[in-house]
């Protein structure tokens, strides 16, 4: 099935139009509706800012702060913590590396041993909507031909996948990350054990047919034999260690830098750079983040680092490359006189361990390469250590915090 050409434009103006279109919804109506999916085309009822905001095109802080602004405390409660649940995962993976690590360990395994399983071929029908199951195959179709599913329909689909289809997880995560436009390391992965029963440890989600029917308005009406009737939690380690959040390096202040600029974010000109001489920016190409994207994925992602890339020109007025290893990027800050190269927070991802690799091999030539962190992620992710409740009431005090530091404002 191929996949069409992009339906968003992948730049920060594109961001930002959408979401001030999207603002005078984002309380109330929002909060009313935000369930309901009402299939491809006529996403209305959400905002759809999270391609953009899963590259750091547009910011969580500036949206829910505008939200906030715009709406008050109640009415803007719910988009805020709609907004802090990726924050939570991202927070969460990172004190819990280890579930990447076997995450994509398995997909490997799984992938390796597919010629000799006999559900290779129900695995592949699935790919292609070919189940039989009428809401599941629409799914994939509109996963497929746009890059998204309503995050109603993504717990949906993966209960099916689990539960009714049999297939493993971890194959059904490997598919919404290669397809979605947003796809996160850990917002998919987490949310894709959340629905396993393997994230709590008998906290299961179960796709139902009346549910589905009332949230579609009766677009689909599955019989009840059609899908699973109980959701047993998957066998597999659901204890792993919590390692502590890596220590936020000191940005020296009046040094010549390079910026080193990822998919993770795509927003140089807002990270807080104050006193920093900013002689280049080094955008990271995407071939190093190594997986098999969709096309129409990879044309977004390189759509948004070219928009990235323009941008950091306008904003420094300083020559910007494209470098595949660190022997460029410390030949490149060579060039420029720079002594330090300064990124943003790298999270647990496809882009970690080639910044890790290069780290350690520039720093060995006396080029350290340092990870700036942003305050929301910085006051957030402290407190992702259980469930969501626990940031979840940190909310008003951190916005509160965030409102106070002027680099995390829009600019």
């Amino acid at each position: 099935m191929e996949q069409s050409s992009p339906v968003w434009t992948p730049t920060r103006l594109e961001g930002q139009q959408r979401f001030a279109a999207f603002l005078p919804r984002a309380g109330r109506a929002y909060a009313s509706k935000r369930n309901y999916d009402f299939g491809a085309g006529h996403h209305t009822s959400v905002s759809r800012l999270s391609p953009y905001i899963r590259h750091r095109l547009i910011s969580e802080s500036e949206t829910a702060t505008a939200v906030l602004e715009a709406h008050g405390p109640v009415a803007a409660e719910k988009f805020i913590q709609e907004v802090c649940w990726r924050t939570y995962w991202k927070g969460w993976l990172e004190q819990h590396p280890d579930v990447w690590a076997s995450y994509l360990d398995e997909v490997a395994g799984r992938r390796a041993t597919l010629h000799q399983d006999e559900d290779a071929a129900w695995l592949a029908a699935a790919e292609r909507g070919d189940t039989g199951i009428e809401c599941f195959d629409t799914w994939v179709r509109e996963l497929i031909s746009t890059g998204y599913l309503h995050n109603h329909a993504r717990m949906w689909f993966a209960s099916i996948w689990i539960f009714t289809l049999k297939l493993p997880w971890a194959l059904g995560a490997d598919f919404f990350l290669r397809h979605l436009w947003d796809g996160d390391p850990a917002s998919n992965t987490l949310s894709w054990r959340w629905v396993a029963g393997l994230h709590t440890r008998g906290k299961t989600y179960l796709a139902r047919p009346d549910n589905i029917a009332e949230y579609t308005e009766g677009r689909f009406r599955p019989e009840r034999n059609e899908l699973a009737a109980y959701a047993e939690p998957l066998d597999g380690e659901d204890r792993f260690e919590r390692t502590p959040l890596r220590p936020a390096d000191t940005i020296p202040k009046g040094r010549r830098a390079i910026l080193l600029v990822t998919e993770e974010d795509l927003c140089p000109e807002t990270w807080p750079l104050a006193d920093i001489d900013v002689r280049g920016v080094a955008m990271f190409t995407l071939e190093n983040a190594g997986l098999d994207w969709a096309p129409a994925v990879v044309a977004f992602k390189a759509g948004a680092m070219d928009d990235a890339r323009d941008r950091a020109a306008a904003h420094w007025g300083q020559p910007v490359v494209t470098v595949s290893s660190s022997q460029e990027l410390t030949a490149f800050a060579a060039t420029r006189g720079a002594a330090v190269v300064i990124t943003s927070t790298i999270p647990v991802g496809f882009v970690r361990p080639s910044i890790e690799e290069w780290t350690q091999t520039a720093s060995a030539e006396g080029l350290p390469i340092l990870q700036l962190a942003r305050g929301w992620d910085s006051l957030f992710w402290p407190h992702a250590t259980a469930g969501f409740f626990k940031p979840k009431e940190h909310i008003p005090a951190i916005l509160a915090k965030l409102a106070a530091i002027p680099a995390e404002r829009s600019k």
